[in-house]
Protein backbone atom coordinates (compact mmCIF):
# COMPACT_ATOMS: atom_id res chain seq x y z
CA UNK A 1 0.00 0.00 0.00
CA UNK A 2 1.35 3.44 -0.92
CA UNK A 3 2.13 5.94 1.78
CA UNK A 4 -0.42 8.49 0.56
CA UNK A 5 -3.27 6.63 -1.19
CA UNK A 6 -5.97 8.82 -2.67
CA UNK A 7 -8.71 6.23 -2.11
CA UNK A 8 -8.76 3.84 0.83
CA UNK A 9 -11.22 1.73 2.86
CA UNK A 10 -12.59 3.09 6.15
CA UNK A 11 -15.36 2.19 8.63
CA UNK A 12 -18.91 3.02 7.51
CA UNK A 13 -20.21 3.19 11.08
CA UNK A 14 -19.75 2.00 14.64
CA UNK A 15 -19.93 -1.62 15.80
CA UNK A 16 -19.57 -3.36 19.14
CA UNK A 17 -18.67 -6.85 20.37
CA UNK A 18 -18.64 -8.35 23.85
CA UNK A 19 -16.64 -11.24 25.27
CA UNK A 20 -16.09 -12.73 28.72
CA UNK A 21 -12.51 -13.92 29.32
CA UNK A 22 -11.75 -15.52 32.69
CA UNK A 23 -14.68 -13.66 34.25
CA UNK A 24 -13.56 -10.25 32.94
CA UNK A 25 -16.17 -8.64 30.71
CA UNK A 26 -14.66 -7.01 27.59
CA UNK A 27 -16.54 -4.66 25.25
CA UNK A 28 -14.90 -3.73 21.96
CA UNK A 29 -16.21 -0.66 20.12
CA UNK A 30 -14.85 0.27 16.67
CA UNK A 31 -15.82 3.19 14.48
CA UNK A 32 -14.76 5.96 12.09
CA UNK A 33 -12.63 9.03 12.86
CA UNK A 34 -11.61 11.40 10.07
CA UNK A 35 -9.54 13.64 12.37
CA UNK A 36 -7.57 13.23 15.59
CA UNK A 37 -10.20 15.38 17.30
CA UNK A 38 -12.96 13.00 16.17
CA UNK A 39 -10.95 10.04 17.48
CA UNK A 40 -10.46 11.74 20.84
CA UNK A 41 -14.17 12.58 21.03
CA UNK A 42 -15.03 8.94 20.24
CA UNK A 43 -12.79 7.78 23.08
CA UNK A 44 -14.20 10.39 25.47
CA UNK A 45 -17.76 9.30 24.70
CA UNK A 46 -16.96 5.66 25.46
CA UNK A 47 -15.06 6.57 28.64
CA UNK A 48 -18.12 8.48 29.79
CA UNK A 49 -20.53 5.69 28.84
CA UNK A 50 -18.44 3.11 30.68
CA UNK A 51 -17.14 5.35 33.45
CA UNK A 52 -17.61 2.52 35.97
CA UNK A 53 -15.35 0.16 33.98
CA UNK A 54 -11.95 -0.89 35.28
CA UNK A 55 -10.19 0.17 32.06
CA UNK A 56 -11.05 1.81 28.72
CA UNK A 57 -7.98 1.17 26.56
CA UNK A 58 -7.91 2.58 23.05
CA UNK A 59 -6.03 3.23 19.84
CA UNK A 60 -6.64 5.02 16.56
CA UNK A 61 -5.18 5.64 13.12
CA UNK A 62 -6.39 8.74 11.28
CA UNK A 63 -5.47 8.52 7.60
CA UNK A 64 -3.82 5.37 6.38
CA UNK A 65 -0.39 3.86 5.86
CA UNK A 66 2.83 5.50 6.98
CA UNK A 67 1.28 8.96 6.90
CA UNK A 68 -1.50 8.16 9.39
CA UNK A 69 -1.70 9.96 12.74
CA UNK A 70 -1.78 7.36 15.52
CA UNK A 71 -2.47 7.31 19.23
CA UNK A 72 -3.06 4.74 21.96
CA UNK A 73 -3.49 4.28 25.71
CA UNK A 74 -3.31 1.34 28.11
CA UNK A 75 -5.56 3.25 30.55
CA UNK A 76 -3.94 1.76 33.62
CA UNK A 77 -3.19 -1.73 32.33
CA UNK A 78 0.49 -2.79 32.40
CA UNK A 79 2.46 -0.93 29.73
CA UNK A 80 2.14 -2.45 26.28
CA UNK A 81 -0.63 -4.91 27.16
CA UNK A 82 -3.69 -3.02 25.90
CA UNK A 83 -3.20 0.02 23.66
CA UNK A 84 -0.41 -1.57 21.61
CA UNK A 85 -2.30 -4.80 20.84
CA UNK A 86 -5.34 -2.72 19.79
CA UNK A 87 -3.17 -0.54 17.54
CA UNK A 88 -1.54 -3.64 16.06
CA UNK A 89 -4.98 -4.89 14.98
CA UNK A 90 -5.79 -1.49 13.48
CA UNK A 91 -2.48 -1.46 11.58
CA UNK A 92 -3.12 -4.97 10.31
CA UNK A 93 -6.64 -4.22 9.11
CA UNK A 94 -5.71 -2.11 6.05
CA UNK A 95 -8.47 0.31 7.13
CA UNK A 96 -7.94 4.02 7.60
CA UNK A 97 -9.71 6.57 9.83
CA UNK A 98 -10.33 3.90 12.47
CA UNK A 99 -10.64 4.17 16.25
CA UNK A 100 -11.15 1.26 18.67
CA UNK A 101 -11.92 1.32 22.40
CA UNK A 102 -11.77 -1.90 24.42
CA UNK A 103 -13.54 -1.64 27.78
CA UNK A 104 -12.78 -4.07 30.59
CA UNK A 105 -14.77 -4.86 33.71
CA UNK A 106 -12.39 -6.82 35.92
CA UNK A 107 -13.84 -10.13 37.06
CA UNK A 108 -11.43 -11.05 39.83
CA UNK A 109 -9.03 -13.28 37.89
CA UNK A 110 -5.73 -11.85 36.64
CA UNK A 111 -4.93 -12.62 33.03
CA UNK A 112 -1.18 -12.00 33.10
CA UNK A 113 0.74 -9.97 30.56
CA UNK A 114 0.30 -12.43 27.69
CA UNK A 115 -3.35 -12.93 28.53
CA UNK A 116 -4.01 -9.21 28.47
CA UNK A 117 -2.31 -8.81 25.10
CA UNK A 118 -4.39 -11.65 23.65
CA UNK A 119 -7.61 -10.35 25.20
CA UNK A 120 -7.32 -6.71 24.12
CA UNK A 121 -5.98 -7.57 20.69
CA UNK A 122 -8.54 -10.32 20.18
CA UNK A 123 -11.55 -8.23 21.16
CA UNK A 124 -10.33 -5.33 19.02
CA UNK A 125 -9.84 -7.69 16.09
CA UNK A 126 -13.37 -9.13 16.45
CA UNK A 127 -14.86 -5.63 16.40
CA UNK A 128 -12.83 -4.61 13.35
CA UNK A 129 -13.83 -7.83 11.58
CA UNK A 130 -17.55 -6.97 11.58
CA UNK A 131 -17.20 -3.36 10.42
CA UNK A 132 -18.97 -2.31 7.26
CA UNK A 133 -16.51 -0.53 4.99
CA UNK A 134 -16.78 2.48 2.67
CA UNK A 135 -14.27 4.01 0.29
CA UNK A 136 -12.80 7.29 1.51
CA UNK A 137 -11.47 9.73 -1.04
CA UNK A 138 -8.89 12.41 -0.31
CA UNK A 139 -10.12 15.75 -1.65
CA UNK A 140 -8.62 19.13 -2.59
CA UNK A 141 -10.49 22.39 -1.97
CA UNK A 142 -10.72 24.73 -4.96
CA UNK A 143 -12.06 28.28 -5.15
CA UNK A 144 -13.96 29.18 -8.32
CA UNK A 145 -14.41 32.94 -8.40
CA UNK A 146 -16.46 35.33 -10.55
CA UNK A 147 -18.37 32.55 -12.29
CA UNK A 148 -20.80 34.02 -14.83
CA UNK A 149 -24.36 32.81 -14.43
CA UNK A 150 -24.27 31.36 -17.95
CA UNK A 151 -21.45 29.06 -16.79
CA UNK A 152 -23.02 28.13 -13.44
CA UNK A 153 -25.25 25.28 -14.68
CA UNK A 154 -22.58 23.56 -16.79
CA UNK A 155 -20.07 23.99 -13.95
CA UNK A 156 -22.37 22.25 -11.45
CA UNK A 157 -22.68 19.38 -13.91
CA UNK A 158 -18.88 19.14 -14.22
CA UNK A 159 -18.50 19.10 -10.43
CA UNK A 160 -21.01 16.25 -10.12
CA UNK A 161 -19.46 14.31 -13.00
CA UNK A 162 -16.06 14.35 -11.27
CA UNK A 163 -17.32 13.26 -7.84
CA UNK A 164 -16.96 16.70 -6.30
CA UNK A 165 -18.85 18.42 -3.51
CA UNK A 166 -19.95 22.06 -3.30
CA UNK A 167 -18.84 23.39 0.09
CA UNK A 168 -19.97 27.00 -0.25
CA UNK A 169 -21.72 29.26 -2.78
CA UNK A 170 -22.06 33.05 -2.81
CA UNK A 171 -24.39 34.69 -5.31
CA UNK A 172 -23.89 38.31 -6.36
CA UNK A 173 -23.14 39.90 -9.70
CA UNK A 174 -21.35 36.61 -10.33
CA UNK A 175 -21.04 33.38 -8.35
CA UNK A 176 -18.15 32.40 -6.09
CA UNK A 177 -17.90 28.72 -5.20
CA UNK A 178 -15.70 26.62 -2.98
CA UNK A 179 -15.67 22.99 -4.06
CA UNK A 180 -13.89 19.79 -3.03
CA UNK A 181 -12.61 17.55 -5.82
CA UNK A 182 -11.05 14.06 -5.48
CA UNK A 183 -7.27 14.29 -5.86
CA UNK A 184 -7.26 11.80 -8.71
CA UNK A 185 -9.83 13.89 -10.65
CA UNK A 186 -8.10 17.28 -10.37
CA UNK A 187 -6.56 17.39 -13.84
CA UNK A 188 -9.64 16.09 -15.70
CA UNK A 189 -11.79 18.52 -13.69
CA UNK A 190 -9.57 21.50 -14.52
CA UNK A 191 -9.54 20.53 -18.20
CA UNK A 192 -13.33 20.18 -18.29
CA UNK A 193 -13.82 23.58 -16.64
CA UNK A 194 -11.47 25.27 -19.09
CA UNK A 195 -13.14 23.59 -22.08
CA UNK A 196 -16.67 24.44 -20.94
CA UNK A 197 -15.89 28.09 -20.18
CA UNK A 198 -13.24 28.83 -22.79
CA UNK A 199 -10.81 29.54 -19.97
CA UNK A 200 -13.06 32.17 -18.37
CA UNK A 201 -12.97 30.53 -14.92
CA UNK A 202 -9.71 30.62 -13.01
CA UNK A 203 -9.09 27.81 -10.52
CA UNK A 204 -7.46 28.77 -7.24
CA UNK A 205 -6.10 25.82 -5.29
CA UNK A 206 -5.72 25.25 -1.58
CA UNK A 207 -2.70 23.33 -0.33
CA UNK A 208 -4.66 21.30 2.22
CA UNK A 209 -6.83 18.33 1.37
CA UNK A 210 -10.07 17.30 3.03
Amino acid sequence: MSQHPIRYPAPAGTVQVEEVIKRSHFIGTAGPASTVEEAQAFVAKLRERYSDATHNAWAFAVGIGDSAARGMSDDGEPSGTAGQPILARINGSDLGDLVVVVTRYYGGTKLGTGGLVRAYGGVAGEAIKILDVVEKVRMRCIDLEDVHYSHYGPLRGIIDAHGGDVIEENFGEAVDLRVAIPLDRLTPFANAVRDATAGAIKLEWETKSA
